[in-house]
Order: C-alpha cells, then structure tokens, then sequence
C-alpha cells in the first residue's frame, strides 16, 4: 500500500445496521475508537457515514401503506439528527471535535459550490476538526441521488485531494464469487493495468444500503484512476483501521494511477451530473484522444443537444454516440450552437477543464 496522509473513510449501512434494521451502536463506537487511532498516527481523517434512515426508523413508527420515498425522506431527516448526535458524543469521548456536512449532487455539479465544500473542509480539517458528511437525503430525490454513499465518498476523496479511499462494507472484499460460497477467493489487488473484473461482482444490492459491489467496483476504480488508493473492507470486523495502520488488512487494494490536476478530479465524476452534451467528428475525437494535449474547438463539433451555461460541466460523444470524456463549458449552449463547424474561434473547452475516459 501507499504512503497516505489524508483519507476519507466510507462507513456503509450494513457496517452501521443491525440484522433487524436498527442502529448497531457497539459496531459505531468501536469504529470511532479506530477512527482516533488513525488520528493519533497523525493522519487526517473525513468520514462519510450513511445511517441517518435506520436511526430514523428506531424513532419513528410509519405505516405500511406510506409512499417509499416519503418513507426515507421522513427517516432521513429525523434519524440525521440522531445519527449526528451520536457520533459527537462518542467523539466527545475522546475530546475530538466533529462537523456536520449535508450535500447534494448540485453541490458537485456547480463548480463555486464546489470549491466552497472544498475549501470549508479543508479549513475543518487544519483546525483538527473532524468533518462526518453525508447526503441530504431530505431533499434529494431519484435523478438528483447519488448512486449510494461510495459515489459520494469517491467525490469527496477527489475534492479534497486525499490519497487514500477507504470503503467499509460487510464483507473482506471483492470475491472470485459470491462470498459466501466458500470456493470463492478474495482478490487482494487491482492493478492499474489490470482487465475488468465485472464478471466476478454480484449485481445484488446490500440489505439496507441503495448500492451493491458493482458500485464500489466502480466507485474504486474511478478514484484509483484519478490517482487515490482505494481498499474495500469488511468494517464489521474488529480492529480493521488499526490492521490498515499496521499493514496486514485483509482487504481489496486498488493500485493508483498518476495523480491528475484538481480540476480534472472534478470533472471524473461528472457523468452523473452533465448539462449538456457535445458530438464531435472525427477528426476532433482523434485530436483529443492523441498524446498532444489539446482544447476542443467548435470546427470539430457536429451538434449538440441540452441547454447549458458557461461553467457547466458537458459530455462529449464521437459521431457514433460513444462517450470520449467531460468538460467544463467555456461559453452557453445558444453561443455555441452559433459557432458550430467555425474556423478561428476560442475553445468550447480548454484542456485544463477536459477529462477523457479510459475505459468507459
């Protein structure tokens, strides 16, 4: 593993729910306990912790027949509290100081808002302040939620330029199988270079979190790309950051790539959230994908498709709809549908703000 300096840790619903849907608040003291075992070897810590609906639903009786989403909505919001409470009185404990920080998926999309995450959790972090975010659950919605918790701790550890990611499920892994048949190995590394797994990965979903493996398969290899060590594991075992201290977690490890600029972690995850699309021709595409790094200019746009402002993040497709990568929208959509296919104009985007795909 990586030297680290920096990590943001995911505690996943599983790790924080008991078989029977309530809050499993043995397991969540003794992972803060772990948490200031990590700080005291000097390391800065975010956590990103899902259990506001199952301390929810410990406190609130609602009927059967009540819509799903106004069901979560109700639990959210009244669990966030508890789930909050909770952890600042076992911080507290220790005489550790915590932060609460509630976003949605808009917070990542608008760059300014961005930032001003970025720059209130660092400012957190320097006054050796704690931060525990979350989603907003709510006020967010379908289209507008993150795919679960791992996408939002994978943007985390991107906004904050942190070097680790750690992921904490109810298993040791990614397994050649499902894990629980006992032929199935743990795979305990993915290289850079390495083909893609997905064949070996349940599709099914964990009890009480919205998202599966897959999604953490996903999530992993996103921010492993983008240049942060990634481990998925078991959280429900004893002991597990302190055996990521010393060196022998048993664990998935996620080998990084080189670390890309800031603003290009920014823009990875921005296949969630794009305004607009752009579809570019050949040349364009072969211009973009070479070794010289270039702008994407409007004479090598075909059409494009959604309304959108400067500052926007956008998709780009080549002619056959096949995605390339993202970018940040350097002009509107209306100005941009004015230059198409034009010689001599300024870049729809620069390639400061232009993230290709590697293996989408």
């Amino acid at each position: 593993m990586s030297p680290c300096t920096t990590i943001v840790i995911k505690i996943g619903s599983n790790v924080l729910t008991q078989a029977n849907g309530l809050p499993d608040l043995d397991r969540m003291e003794h992972l803060v306990d772990q948490v200031m075992k990590l700080k005291t070897a000097g390391k800065k810590v975010v956590l990103v912790s899902s259990g506001a609906v199952a301390f929810g639903r410990q406190k609130a009786k609602l009927p059967e027949k009540l819509n799903p989403v106004f069901k979560k909505q109700i639990w959210a919001s009244i669990g966030q509290i508890h789930l909050i409470n909770q952890y600042q009185q076992l911080f507290e404990n220790q005489d550790q100081s915590i932060a609460q920080i509630l976003v949605t998926k808009e917070d990542f999309r608008d760059r300014k808002h961005y930032l001003n995450m970025k720059n209130c959790i660092e400012a957190l972090l320097q006054q050796d302040i704690l931060p525990i975010v979350n989603e907003n659950d709510t006020v967010t919605i379908t289209e507008l939620m993150f795919t679960d918790n791992d996408e939002l701790a994978s943007l985390t550890a991107a906004m904050i330029n942190s070097d680790t990611l750690i992921l904490l499920s109810n298993v040791d892994g990614i397994f050649t199988g499902n894990p629980e048949n006992p032929d199935a190995q743990l795979i305990e590394k993915i290289k850079a270079n390495m083909p893609e797994i997905n064949e070996y990965i349940s599709a099914s979903k964990s009890s009480f979190g919205r998202g599966g493996m897959l999604t953490k398969y996903s999530m992993a290899k996103k921010s492993a790309d983008l240049g942060i060590q990634v481990l998925i594991a078991n959280g429900k075992k004893d002991g597990v950051l302190e055996a990521f201290v010393d060196g022998n977690l048993r664990c998935t490890w996620f080998e990084p790539k080189k670390q890309k600029q800031a603003p290009k972690k920014w823009l990875a995850h921005g296949s969630h959230y794009y305004k607009g699309e752009i579809f570019v021709n050949s040349g364009a595409k072969k211009s973009l994908t070479s070794s010289v790094i270039r702008s994407l200019l409007p004479i090598g746009i075909t059409h494009i498709e959604g309304e959108f402002s400067k500052g926007d993040i956008l998709l780009i497709r080549d002619e056959n709809g096949h995605k390339i990568g993202l970018g940040r929208a350097e002009y509107s959509s209306k100005s941009a549908a004015e230059k198409i296919g034009q010689h001599k104009q300024k870049p729809i985007i620069h390639y400061n703000y232009l993230y290709l795909f590697d293996h989408e």
